[in-house]
């Protein structure tokens, strides 16, 4: 059994602790806190993974400072549904669901609701145009990955709906060596507005364009303008870019309307440009992926089969150390960090731990 202490990394060990099969106890959740206990997030987080597999067990005291986790077996499922709430962005769930969903006994589908785009986590144009096309590097069968918007929804009340579905990995995933991170040839990007002026998505596009114009010409940004029952409950509007690189990596970033002062959202001008210069800062960083995609990097390299993976990275950011962190401890996959200095990234090299899906239904 895994014994933790605190709240943070939630969801980096209830993943890493179902795939190992390992047992995990956490202790001080938010012991000291004004509110004590598990969120409302992470408890949905925890339902949500119940849903997903067969025979896990939690247990959890009156106060929820302590947790007891056992993982069952993953099953996956169709027309699956969950309401993530309001306490964070759709994005939260998607990643574990991503991981969970490919080691499933059959293939994953099921409709999340809750707030679609907002600024603590990814959004879910950023899952579409980032998150999924980066699977394909390690062997995840492209055709049955899909993640549609169904509706959209701005904080604080959500009222957005999307459809995941993820297939399962045959046997294992292939493990990578990815390290040429090449040069940017277009940017792409969605601009969305819901229950405002369709015209704010137009005044993002116009600003972002007129940084990234300068440096290379083939820039095209959507306008996604959302009404009647598919704008969920709150005004908002957002803008999430991609950058496309000669090697096919793609780095990401987004910017979404905050309430700044008295419930005023900050200027769409503000948001296009603030999203463009977060992914020219994406770009000088360098690596194969953004800094937003380097936890789930290492841990689809950890459940590669035994051979090696190498992987280049811009700076380390503290979700991915955590992450190199808990990967070594529940997987005992170890990786070899050596820092660039003529790029100024970082290579990393691990042997996977021959992860093998033995959910799968075998034909």
């Amino acid at each position: 059994m895994a014994r933790m202490k605190g709240a943070q990394h939630f969801r980096q060990r209830l993943v890493l602790s179902t795939l190992s099969n390992t047992a995990l106890r956490i202790d001080d959740i938010r012991a000291d806190s004004e509110a004590p206990g598990l969120c409302d997030f992470e408890a949905s987080l925890l339902r949500l993974v119940e849903k997903i597999s067969n025979g896990c067990g939690i247990e959890i005291n009156e106060t929820g400072t302590k947790l007891r986790y056992k993982p069952g077996i993953l099953a996956g499922g169709r027309n699956l549904v969950h309401d993530c709430g309001t306490g964070r962005g759709i994005g939260y769930f998607l990643e574990p669901l991503i991981i969970l969903g490919l080691f499933g006994k059959k293939p994953l589908s099921i409709t999340l609701r809750g707030i679609t785009n907002d600024s603590r986590d990814p959004c879910v144009d950023t899952f579409r145009t980032a998150t999924l096309p980066m699977l394909k590097h390690f062997g995840v069968p492209i055709e049955g990955l899909e993640l549609k918007v169904v509706a959209r929804g701005a904080p604080p009340l959500g009222g957005g709906e999307v459809v995941l579905k993820v297939p399962i990995v045959p046997k294992s995933l292939t493990a990578a060596t990815w390290v040429d991170e090449g040069m940017v040839k277009r940017i792409r990007g969605v601009s969305y507005s819901t229950r405002v002026s369709p015209h704010m998505a137009n005044r993002m596009v116009d600003a972002a364009r007129g940084v990234l114009n300068r440096l290379l010409p083939d820039v095209y940004i959507f306008t996604d303008h959302y009404t009647g029952s598919e704008s969920g409950k709150s005004p908002g509007y957002g803008i999430s870019l991609v950058a496309e690189t000669t090697t096919g990596c793609i780095l990401s970033s987004e910017c979404v309307a905050m309430h700044s002062g008295a419930s005023e959202l900050q200027l769409p001008e503000d948001l296009g440009t603030q999203a463009a210069m977060s992914l020219l800062q994406e770009i000088r960083l360098g690596g194969v992926v953004d800094s937003t995609h380097q936890g789930l990097l290492f841990i689809l390299c950890a459940l590669c089969p035994e051979d090696v993976s190498k992987v280049r990275v811009g700076k380390l950011s503290s979700y991915g150390i955590k992450m190199l962190q808990h990967i070594k401890e529940f997987l005992g996959v170890q990786f070899s960090i050596k820092p660039d200095p003529a790029t100024g990234t970082v290579l990393l090299t691990c042997v996977g731990s021959g992860f093998q899906n033995l959910y799968r239904k075998v034909s």
